[in-house]
Formats: C-alpha cells, sequence, structure tokens
C-alpha cells in the first residue's frame, strides 16, 4: 500500500511557480501593469537617444577630421563649402557665415560689420548645440523619475501584501510573497531603467561638449578668414608619409667548396 502511495505522489503534476514576473503582475493588477510599461516607455526611449545621438556625434566628428584635412586647401571658402555634405553642421557654419559677409557690407561701421559677423557665427553655433542636446532633457528626465517610479510601485506591493497579513491574520510566507516580491520587483525595474539613463546622458553630454569645441574653433577660423579676406587660414593637417622601406640586402654568395 505505502509504495501504490509513493507512485501516485510521483505521477502527480509538479507544483507551478505562482510567485514569478507575470504571476507578481497578475497580483498587482492595473498598477503594477501601468508601473512596467510606463518604465519600458522610459527604457526604450532612453535607448533610442543613446545610439541616434552617438550616431550623429560620430558623424560630425568623422567630417570634423575631414574638413581639416581638405577644406582648407580650397581657394575660397565657397569653393571650400561647395565639398562639404549639404545637411552638415560645418556646411551650416560656412554657409551663415558666407551669407553674413554679403551683408555686412551695408555696415557703415567697420566695428559693427565685425559684430555682425560674429553674431551670425554666433547664432549659428548655438543653433547647431541646441539641435546637439535634443533628447537629453529626456535622458535626465528618466534618470531621475525612473527610480521614483519603480518605488512607487513597490509601496503598493508592501501595501498589498500589509492588507494580505491583515485579512489572514498571520504572516505566513504564502500570504506575503506575492507582493513582496512584486514591491522588489519595481523596485528593480526603477533602477534598471534609470541607471542607463543617467550614464548615457552623462556621456552624450561629454561628447557634446568636445564637438562644441571645436565648432568654437571652426567659427572662430572661418571669421577670420572672412574679415582677413582669405588671407588667414589655419594650418592644414596632413597625414604623416610612411617611411621608405629599406632596399633589401644582396644575397650570400655560395660558398666555394
Amino acid at each position: 500500500m505505502l509504495i501504490l502511495d509513493l507512485l501516485a505522489a510521483g505521477t502527480q503534476a509538479a507544483p507551478q511557480n505562482k510567485f514569478g514576473f507575470l504571476e507578481a503582475l497578475e497580483q498587482g493588477g492595473f498598477i503594477a501593469y501601468a508601473t512596467v510599461i510606463i518604465l519600458g516607455i522610459m527604457s526604450f526611449g532612453s535607448f533610442y537617444i543613446l545610439f541616434t545621438k552617438w550616431f550623429e556625434q560620430s558623424k560630425l566628428l568623422r567630417q570634423y577630421r575631414e574638413i581639416r584635412a581638405s577644406f582648407w586647401k580650397a581657394p575660397t571658402l565657397r569653393e571650400g563649402a561647395a565639398k562639404l555634405d549639404k545637411n552638415s553642421a560645418w556646411r551650416q557654419l560656412v554657409d551663415d557665415g558666407i551669407a553674413a559677409e554679403d551683408q555686412h557690407a551695408k555696415m557703415t561701421d567697420a566695428l559693427e560689420a565685425h559684430d555682425w559677423l560674429h553674431g551670425s557665427l554666433a547664432r549659428s553655433e548655438a543653433t547647431i548645440n541646441a539641435r546637439l542636446s535634443s533628447g537629453l532633457p529626456f535622458l535626465a528626465t528618466v534618470g531621475a523619475t525612473a527610480p521614483f517610479i519603480g518605488l512607487f510601485g513597490t509601496v503598493v506591493g508592501i501595501y498589498r501584501a500589509l492588507i494580505a497579513i491583515g485579512l489572514a491574520g498571520s504572516a505566513s510566507i504564502d500570504k506575503v510573497a506575492g507582493p513582496v516580491g512584486e514591491a522588489l520587483i519595481m523596485t528593480a525595474l526603477g533602477l534598471l531603467v534609470a541607471v542607463p539613463a543617467v550614464l548615457a546622458y552623462n556621456y552624450l553630454q561629454a561628447r557634446n561638449k568636445t564637438i562644441s569645441g571645436l565648432l568654437t574653433g571652426f567659427s572662430n577660423d572661418v571669421l577670420a578668414n572672412i574679415t582677413s579676406k582669405g588671407a588667414v587660414k589655419p594650418a592644414v593637417v596632413t597625414a604623416p608619409a610612411k617611411p621608405a622601406a629599406a632596399p633589401a640586402k644582396p644575397a650570400a654568395a655560395p660558398a666555394k667548396p
């Protein structure tokens, strides 16, 4: 009889896990689902901004290296601008400088003409920097608010655990494991969303500062070139020439017997 009971117990289905992630969401109801959806949207937006801004910054840095090697070889700014990409930020600076040069002839005072050129280039530079900074406020918002959104889910989970304890009259593990597990999951999700957003914000902000410095330097070079009628140009950076290969040594003559 004992053997039959053991065999019957072995053939029964294994108990299902009632404390998994999906089960915790089902127990949490609308609030748990809403919290996870909001955090998911924040996470997706953060990674989307990270990759799109990274590609945009990399493109600008690559174009700057090409400009330093070829742009200033052109006789005039107009000819050099024709070699640049029409959608490039560097092309925008040159075009705005050329447009300001065409308009500054109407200035009767030389100082006013210089200020007009400088202000036009500074305004163009500020426009480019503003476009580079787009999306970063979203990352900062996610990094600042995601932990609190997860904490809201945590508070709700703990509240539900306390209600379960009150209804059961005892703090048995089967009554509080689900709500407490849900609370811990919400805390972890909030941190999982916030930490990458903060890291992405700091990384992209540092690269933007580098690009901003390059834009300022290039803008000053364009201004100096315009005000000097093309006489002032920065030094052209060229790749170092490869050293010539050493001549091969003649083969040694075979020894005589």
